[in-house]
């Protein structure tokens, strides 16, 4: 067991040292140069169809049919959220904060600012990629533009069915421990030290509720989580904010502290803020991409099952995924744990010995009470439980990927299994398992959308051009001219 541990620390090391972080970043910062910024430079479209399509566009939300196995676009956003809004959100900040100083929050913020048009461009691939299963259901993912995208290169066609290949058995393994065991395991320890629930107890319970979800297939899980997502989002959110409003003359110099301390720069009082450029930047970083997975080819996988037809209408979805994972709920969770007192502004040195999640129930012990101890426990239950139907939607896909759409069922059982695992297992090593598998998913996937980034400037130019420059200039709805002719000839103003 040590020798295993050694090994996957050094592993664990090489996957998310200095070098994949810099191809991580870099591919958003490459992917937002080729789209113009298109971030910042459509701004107000990409929120007015994603946030203000939700209330003014009833295809957004409208459900399909009984028999139909599309999900619509809020579904697939709200299935992608549950997977990514999770502990990362909570103890992944406190982290940052702890190892990193107030300064890792700006580069959370850098990484997510970037990250939006990763997640964008793999959503926009995972769309014109995609085709249907032998039930009707869509099927898009890293696997299928490393295949289809990259295999169609000169040269590429083995390497690109090999990463495809690597790229599903890395999910697949991703799935069962940070997508199952790891949140699992966070519930049951949550539960039992603040409402003494027995960690057998708690196993089975969410067993059974996982099973009768999960075995349902994508469009029960959608279904559950579109009221989920938005009622643990915004509970949350709500809790952050009164947090914040109770200590609202320490705002200002929180906000002070974080950009103090990205880069080192002195306080007033002659002590460096945070742990340095590097500890800001790294644990920024790291905790960013792990809060939002941006990069990792995940939540393009769920993104496109939508009944979507344009690939950029999906992408900007991508975007605000991003946008409301990071900017708002970790900034959020950041400001409720620097504004509580538990560390000190001018040093960026901790005064609480809490570590992660403990440390944000102890920010907020300190404004409600044992309420807020019991607060955090509640949202911890519902963003853990929620990513692992998420995950188990990554998962079932890679499955279906390299076995077939029949064996799908083989992997939800198994997976349903593993939960009262997760809830009664000693799991350090499972974590440190996952975050390999996790940084492993994401190299085939960053290669794949580098290869492919002119293939997501063209369609974004041309959805551009046609949608806002008002073009008459053919759509790029599928590389597959059997799904662009299906699509072109679509009744329904669904765009």
């Amino acid at each position: 067991m040590h020798l295993i541990e050694t090994v996957n620390s050094a592993v664990n090391d090489f996957v998310w040292g200095l070098p994949m972080l810099i191809l991580l970043v870099g591919t958003g910062i490459l992917m937002t140069a080729l789209t113009g910024f298109f971030q910042v430079t459509h701004i107000g479209h990409w929120f007015s169809n994603t946030l203000g399509g939700i209330f003014k566009n009833k295809h957004v939300t409208a459900h399909t049919s009984q028999h139909d196995r599309q999900i619509s676009q809020f579904q697939s956003l709200c299935t992608a959220l549950a997977a990514t809004i999770g502990t990362g959100n909570i103890a992944g900040v406190a982290a940052a904060l702890a190892s990193g100083g107030p300064g890792a929050i700006f580069w959370m913020w850098i990484v997510a600012f970037f990250g939006m048009m990763t997640n964008y461009s793999e959503n926009v691939l995972g769309i014109y990629y995609r085709r249907k299963n032998s039930e009707g259901e869509w099927c898009g993912g890293a696997m299928y533009y490393l295949k289809d995208g990259l295999g169609s290169k000169p040269g590429c066609k083995e390497i690109g069915k090999i990463l495809a290949v690597l790229f599903s058995i890395f999910c697949i393994l991703a799935s069962f421990g940070i997508g199952n065991m790891s949140q699992i395991n966070s519930i049951a320890v949550n539960l039992n030290t603040v409402f003494s629930i027995p960690y057998v107890v708690t196993g089975f319970a969410l067993m059974i509720v996982a099973a009768l979800v999960i075995v349902g297939g994508l469009k029960r899980i959608a279904s559950v989580t579109e009221k989920l997502v938005p009622f643990m989002a915004v509970l949350y959110v709500i809790g952050c904010i009164i947090i914040v409003c109770s200590h609202i003359t320490v705002v200002g110099p929180a906000f002070v502290a974080i950009f103090k301390g990205a880069f080192a720069m002195k306080a007033v009082g002659g002590g460096i803020v945070g742990s340095g450029v590097k500890a800001a930047v790294t644990w920024g970083m790291k905790r960013g991409v792990f809060s939002n997975e941006a990069g990792l080819g995940s939540s393009v996988m769920v993104h496109s099952a939508s009944n979507v037809k344009e690939p950029v209408r999906q992408g900007m979805w991508g975007i605000f995924e991003v946008f409301a994972d990071t900017i708002v709920v970790c900034t959020l969770t950041a400001l409720a744990v620097l504004s509580s007192g538990v560390m000190n502004l001018e040093t960026g040195e901790m005064i609480s010995t809490s570590e992660k999640t403990a440390l944000v129930a102890e920010a907020f012990e300190g404004t409600l009470g044992v309420a807020g101890g019991w607060f955090i426990a509640i949202a911890i239950t519902l963003f853990a439980f929620s990513t692992v139907l998420g995950w188990s939607v990554y998962g079932s896909k890679a499955f279906e990927y390299l076995f077939g759409t029949r064996a799908m069922i083989v992997y939800k059982i198994v997976f349903v299994v593993f939960v009262v695992f997760g809830a009664t297992m000693e799991l350090s090593l499972a974590w440190d398992l996952s975050d390999t598998f996790n940084g492993l998913m994401a190299m085939p996937n960053l290669i794949g959308v580098l290869a492919l980034s002119g293939t997501v400037m063209k369609i974004t130019q041309n959805y551009v051009d046609r949608t806002l420059k008002g073009k008459d200039i053919k759509p790029m709805y599928s590389a597959l001219p059997e799904i662009q002719k299906e699509q072109e000839e679509r009744t329904d103003d669904v765009v």
